[in-house]
């Protein structure tokens, strides 16, 4: 492993680093006029009213999902219906017709998924770096916990060419994606639609995180729980403030990659909470 470099104060990451971030509203703007651009290409054939409408709001809806968090995706995704339904553009629809856009948004990003991240796609190069800090042997197991359209996975894969890599995620439509992105002979990765939180991550060598804060805690409940020692969690962008990090690396754009090797060490002021659950076995002995 490579040494340890000093870790900067949290504090010190940057909160708004990165010029796509000054960009906003720009990215709303052009997926609204996609949208409306898709929806007037169907109007003029010969495809019915409903069928254009769907088509404007799944492309709403597609280009929503590259947005960094949760709000600025429902903007993009609710700024086409929104705007016809106040143009008046499609009145000759009967009423139920307007839950087709709500019925897109929930079958894409189901309830249960909404306590975690929004969709959170691991931009381009993220990772770069990460395969020299926390070195990983040919065919270790590295998983992308909620790994939405398999942005994080692409990254994983640049980073380590020769692991075996997993991903994990809750709706369907975006697992079916991921898996179309990153299967195929030979395969890639292999992709799985399930509850990440469910998942055991015992024959992980990293478990690999772009999360909410607020879901944090949970993960590293489970890591503590089900990592062997000697696995990585790492976390794009939030810290997990209950653990003292064994490497941080600057993202090209400015935002930081947290390294958490097990076993985990308590962050200051963490001590007095209750032990971590029984370890298994070293991540050795559990590789498959």
């Amino acid at each position: 492993m490579a040494s340890s470099l000093p870790v900067p104060p949290i504090a010190a990451a940057p909160p708004d680093a990165g010029a796509p971030r000054r960009l906003w509203p720009l990215p709303a703007l052009l997926g609204w006029a996609v949208a409306w651009a898709a929806f007037m290409l169907l109007r003029s054939t010969p495809a019915p009213l409903w069928l254009a409408i769907v088509c404007g709001t799944a492309t709403g809806l597609a280009l929503g999902s590259l947005s960094r968090t949760r709000v600025r995706c429902l903007i993009v995704a609710a700024g086409f219906p929104g705007s016809l339904l106040v143009s008046g553009a499609a009145s000759g629809l009967p009423g139920w017709a307007w839950l087709l856009p709500l019925a897109l948004l929930l079958l894409a990003y189901p309830l249960h998924a909404w306590r975690d991240a929004p969709l959170f796609p691991t931009p381009a190069g993220a990772l770069d770096g990460l395969g020299a800090r926390a070195p990983l042997p040919p065919g270790a197991t590295v998983l992308d916990a909620g790994c939405g359209l398999g942005a994080g996975l692409a990254a994983l894969r640049r980073t380590y060419p020769q692991a075996r890599l997993e991903g994990i995620e809750w709706s369907w439509p975006l697992a079916l994606v991921a898996r179309l992105r990153h299967g195929g002979a030979p395969v890639r990765a292999t992709v799985r639609r399930g509850d990440m939180w469910a998942d055991d991550w015992s024959h992980c060598a990293m478990v690999y995180l772009f999360q909410r804060p607020e879901s944090l805690p949970r993960a590293v409940a489970k890591a503590r729980a089900e990592l062997a020692d000697g696995a990585w969690l790492a976390s794009l962008e939030f810290p997990a403030l209950a653990l003292e990090p064994q490497e941080r690396l600057q993202c090209p754009d400015g935002r930081p990659l947290w390294l958490y090797r097990a076993p985990f060490t308590a962050a200051r002021g963490e001590s007095t909470r209750a032990p971590a659950p029984a370890r298994r076995p070293s991540s050795r002995a559990k590789r498959r």
